[in-house]
């Protein structure tokens, strides 16, 4: 198996002049398609859709595997088998094998609704109503043409398919109409119609129990049916309202039907007593897509649009699933996201009233931060989750100093007229509620921790601003402007407050425009500033002592707070500025908007130097601290984008190379996989990329694979050693000279071998046989007269044009004997003048040229060919200079590995810049 090393990353229409460049989302589960669940032996794996991707997750411990690649449509039916994942998006199904599409099917010509796997073959359903079967296996031709086509009624619209057992050939079709249908697929004829329950059909599955299936429709009844002698056995209804949207049969000893629902409840029918046997309310937010019980296992698996999977096991004494494990995101967009950690994590607060931690390194490590048994006290209280939960985050400030200590997060909350803390370190809210203003209650509106970690600062829609220790949650002062009329801060809401790195000043915003710097400890103005407008947001570098401000006039304004007066005026905006963002150094100001654009200023230049148009609008955004990295949420996208900084890892610091800052780089949003791109844009850079036409045999297999390199899965010493041979010869070089033994032992004679074999001395030919009277010819040379299987087999290749028995050679071969081969070929008599093109030595390096040639344009045994023609070089690089013949090879090697290294670092710059980024920010 090969190992391929670096995986390309998706490339943008237009790359030029883009500072930022789209890597890939976190915190995406799945989306409203049924998930698909196969078995590949003692592992189970489950598929679901995220959109235009796919994921793949191991459900041992519903760890991620893979993620595939970006589709042009967003995927609407899902189905896999072993190794191969059937995806259907518009009119056209997407064949995979693991990751990589092998095939396209686009016989449809309508949205394709629903996919079923049918032994070797698989079935597709339009909304018009045609059926299609396609056969995936092999590698002809006419895989990509179906080989069945079925037309439905003109008035039976599909909803769901499926395939009883041991019904052979024979699928069931549910419809919206209401009714249900059977058809023979191999004599493609219909053989029943079952007249429903005059409802629309939503899911319909095979029970464990022959000739028995579960219809689920859209008034809310599960109907047990025997499709053998068209008869009802029973029939289940919803308490709640709304249509079944899935079903399961469990398969273990216990009889059970689960069957979920629009309203995200879980319910669990007994069916050897008819009844319901358990309810899981609050299951999920939102519409349950997919419900299914492990084989032989009291495991239920279900997924819903609120982003989420979850595992729910049967083994407590009243019959009750618990929940086992889950892997859920936001289910709804996120509100503001901060870095944390150096960068190794990043806090995100929804609209779905959750304050979540996401890891960038690890997708295992992410998590929901606990509200204090949110779920147990909605049971005890008898009222839903969503009620117990915290309003939705508007705010929060995080500091890392003091997070073993005591809570360091600080939270404002939607229409809340208190501030919450959280502990970091156990994943939890914290015990203090920080009241300001208790005899006057008003929302607070903005927070902020000091640089020491101890205190926390709160501003209220009411104008007060009052400092809380975060230790003990008392309060330790309120900052009072005597100035005003109401003896507050601010004669309106406070929009922003922020503090110095040296708990010296306080800075706080006013919506009325007045921006008031305080003594942190006297609590007293020292200076104030008037913009002359509403001021909607503000940000504050806390070591170039910058404040940025938003206004209603779009124009961003930054303010030098120590001297008190405006600095720099940037504007450019067409709509309402959402988030605005300090680099580490302070240098950059990143600064996102309603208009699609994300605009980066240079504060040093007072200018422009980057600007990304994108096809969602910015809601929040936040860099890294080692400014490698920049974190997005987007309007109507539940997960956050990730992007990285091609300044860290292009070797040059000039921002001009990569922006003029009136250009504009539309870019598209990053998808889940970091390593994924499309088929569409594999063939356009094959087309376009321009090789040597010294080498247009050889890149058959570099077409094969035109975005990766091929390591050669040698261990890494014995690559490395060829580089460094002359260190190691010295270091091993014998301190004294070997002692001949008193007795030499009888011995056969030989002939030095380097390939290890012991090869004979063949007997000596007579004088007159030799013909020469008993004299060599000085004339032959010692490759005629001692050859070699490293000769043999490049000049076989060279002849066959195939290298694979020359390379497994030569990586079986030891450094020390590699290196002897090489040296072998060394032209000693520089000043013979026999013909170079008929000299043995000049004939094999000119071989050796082209075997090197082929290899790189094929990408093969990438590190190990690099390390030798290193060593190739050292040893010939001076014959090579001194002959034309050999020159002109050596250029079309440099052309290649030009190629080659150019394309390479092209295409692989984001993931090299991303595994820098994870071993500095690794555990």
């Amino acid at each position: 198996m090969k190992n391929h090393s670096i995986v390309a990353k998706q490339e943008q229409p237009n790359r030029k002049g883009g500072i930022f460049e789209p890597h890939r989302a976190i915190g995406c589960i799945t989306t409203g398609v049924p998930f698909s669940i196969q078995r590949l032996g003692t592992e189970t794996f489950v598929t679901v859709s995220v959109g235009k991707a796919f994921q793949i997750f191991n459900c041992a411990k519903l760890t991620l595997l893979l993620a595939g690649p970006l589709l042009p449509k967003k995927i609407t039916a899902l189905a896999s088998y072993r190794d191969y994942t059937f995806a259907a998006y518009g009119t056209n199904i997407g064949v995979f094998k693991r990751a990589h599409q092998v095939a396209t099917w686009s016989s449809h010509s309508a949205k394709v609704k629903l996919l079923l796997v049918f032994g070797d073959h698989v079935i597709s359903v339009d909304a018009d109503g045609d059926m299609f079967m396609w056969a995936f296996k092999g590698n002809e031709e006419s895989n990509v043409v179906p080989f069945k086509h079925i037309k439905l009624d003109e008035k039976f619209s599909p909803s769901c398919i499926m395939h009883p057992d041991t019904y052979i050939n024979k699928v069931l079709i549910g419809s919206e109409q209401g009714p249900m249908q059977l058809w023979n697929i191999s004599t493609e004829k219909k053989i029943f119609e079952f007249k429903g329950w005059n409802s629309p059909i939503t899911c319909c599955v095979a029970s464990p129990c022959l000739d028995v299936v579960a219809v689920g429709c859209a008034d809310g009844r599960i109907h047990v049916h025997n499709i053998k002698y068209d008869e009802e056995l029973c029939t289940f209804t919803h308490s709640t309202r709304g249509s079944v949207t899935a079903l399961s049969f469990s398969t273990d000893e216990q009889p059970l039907l689960a069957s979920g629902g629009s309203s995200g409840v879980i319910s669990i029918w007994n069916l050897e007593k008819k009844r319901l046997h358990s309810v899981v309310k609050e299951a999920h937010d939102s519409v349950i897509t997919s419900l299914h019980f492990f084989a032989n296992e009291p495991v239920l698996m279900s997924s819903s649009a609120d982003n989420s999977i979850k595992m729910w096991i049967f083994d407590t004494s009243d019959g009750d699933p618990r929940l086992l494990r889950f892997r859920s995101g936001h289910s709804a967009p996120p509100l503001c996201i901060k870095f944390y950690a150096n960068g190794r994590h990043i806090l995100s607060a929804g609209q779905d009233r959750a304050f979540r931690l996401f890891s960038v390194v690890q997708d295992q490590q992410s998590r929901e931060l606990s509200q204090r048994h949110v779920s147990k006290r909605a049971k005890i209280l008898k009222v839903k989750e969503e009620e117990i939960k915290l309003k939705p985050v508007i705010a929060f400030d995080c500091a890392e100093i003091r997070e073993r200590d005591w809570c360091n997060v600080v939270t404002c909350h939607m229409d809340t007229a208190q501030a919450y803390v959280w502990r970091l370190q156990n994943f939890v809210l914290g015990e203090h509620i920080l009241n300001p203003c208790p005899e006057n209650p008003t929302p607070v509106k903005a927070c902020a921790i000091s640089a020491c970690g101890n205190f926390a600062i709160l501003g209220t829609a009411g104008g007060w601003i009052e400092r809380f220790n975060l230790q003990s949650g008392l309060h330790r002062g309120a900052y009072i402007d005597k100035s005003e009329s109401r003896s507050c801060a601010h004669d309106g809401e406070v929009v922003g407050v922020a503090c110095d790195s040296t708990n010296t000043r306080m800075i706080s915003a006013g919506y009325q425009g007045d921006i008031k710097v305080w003594d942190f400890k006297k609590l007293e103005v020292i200076s104030r500033l008037e913009i002359g407008c509403s001021v909607i947001k503000i940000v504050y570098h806390r070591y170039n002592g910058l404040l940025a401000t938003v206004a209603n006039d779009l124009t961003i304004r930054l303010f030098d707070v120590v001297a008190c007066r405006l600095v720099r005026n940037f504007g450019g905006h067409t709509d309402r500025i959402t988030d605005l963002c300090f680099s580490e150094d302070g240098k950059w100001l990143l600064s996102s908007s309603m208009d699609g654009s994300l605009r980066i200023w240079d504060v040093m230049l007072a200018r422009q130097i980057g600007l990304i148009e994108v096809d969602v609008p910015i809601t929040a955004l936040s860099l890294s601290p080692n400014m490698d990295v920049l974190a997005t949420t987007h309007v109507d996208k539940n997960g956050v984008y990730l992007w990285v900084n091609r300044q860290m890892y292009s070797g040059t610091s000039n921002v001009d190379s990569y922006a003029s800052g009136k250009e504009v780089v539309s870019v598209k949003l990053p998808s889940i996989s970091s390593t994924e791109r499309s088929q569409v844009e594999h063939s356009n850079e094959l087309e376009n990329t321009s090789q040597p036409e010294d080498v247009q045999g050889f890149p058959a297999q570099y077409k094969q694979i035109p975005d990766l390199v091929t390591l050669s899965l040698l261990p890494k010493s014995q690559w490395q050693s060829l580089i460094n041979l002359d260190i190691i010869k010295v270091r091993n070089k014998p301190i004294e000279p070997p002692k001949k033994p008193e007795k030499a032992p009888f011995f056969l004679p030989s002939v030095p071998s380097l390939s290890g074999e012991i090869l004979f001395e063949p007997g000596k030919l007579s004088e007159k046989e030799d013909g020469t009277g008993g004299e060599k010819p000085m004339s032959r040379t010692r490759l005629e007269a001692t050859p070699s299987r490293f000769l043999y087999l490049l000049q076989t290749s060279k002849e066959t044009d195939s290298y694979g028995a020359f390379t497994d050679y030569i990586k079986g071969l030891s450094p020390s004997a590699l290196d002897m081969e090489l040296r072998m070929l060394q032209v000693i008599d520089d000043d013979d003048q026999q013909e170079a093109e008929n000299r043995p030595e000049f004939v094999s390096i000119e071989q050796l040229l082209d075997y090197f040639i082929y290899e790189l344009s094929c990408r093969n045994n990438f590190e190990f060919i690099q390390a030798v023609i290193r060593l190739f070089l050292k040893i010939h690089g001076e014959t090579i200079r001194k002959q034309p013949h050999l020159q002109e090879k050596a250029r079309k090697l440099l052309d290649v590995q030009r190629m080659v290294w150019e394309r390479v670092d092209k295409l692989f710059q984001s993931t090299r810049c991303w595994v820098a980024f994870l071993s500095k920010t690794q555990i």
